[in-house]
């Protein structure tokens, strides 16, 4: 009898750890976190195998170089945009949309008259186009 309890408690000692984990997971995604009843998350998803898009090269670009403009100052911003066009040439097509962005955002956080003392002719003075459009 006790050779029996013993092995019964062992069984339970580790199945019952992976019931309730399995259990609560289970539990914690069917919980409407969102609020909206059409978007309830169940384990088993349709699209698992559905990758994210990848952003395209100069979306990161921007989205970094307005982040540095944001930390540091357009300048910076302006000379890394340079060096990136140069070590990629593939990025020239979008240098003219970037700077104006950069410029475009260097208004918003420094006013006009600051950001247009960091113009200079990045890209055809797209910067000085996108403080020009702020204003």
């Amino acid at each position: 009898m006790t050779h029996t309890a013993r092995r019964i408690g062992r069984t339970l000692a580790l199945v019952l750890p992976v019931v309730l984990v399995l259990s609560g997971t289970l539990a914690v995604t069917r919980v409407n976190w969102a609020g909206n009843e059409s978007q309830i998350l169940t384990a088993s998803s349709e699209n698992v195998s559905v990758r994210a898009k990848s952003r395209a090269p100069q979306d990161v670009l921007r989205d970094a170089l307005l982040t540095e403009l944001q930390e540091k100052d357009p300048g910076t911003a302006l000379t890394h945009l340079q060096r990136e066009v140069e070590h990629r040439p593939s990025l020239a097509q979008h240098c003219m949309s970037i700077a104006r962005a950069l410029g475009r955002a260097a208004v918003e956080h420094y006013g006009p008259v600051k950001a247009q003392s960091y113009s200079r002719p990045v890209c055809d003075t797209s910067f000085a186009s996108g403080v020009a459009q702020e204003r």
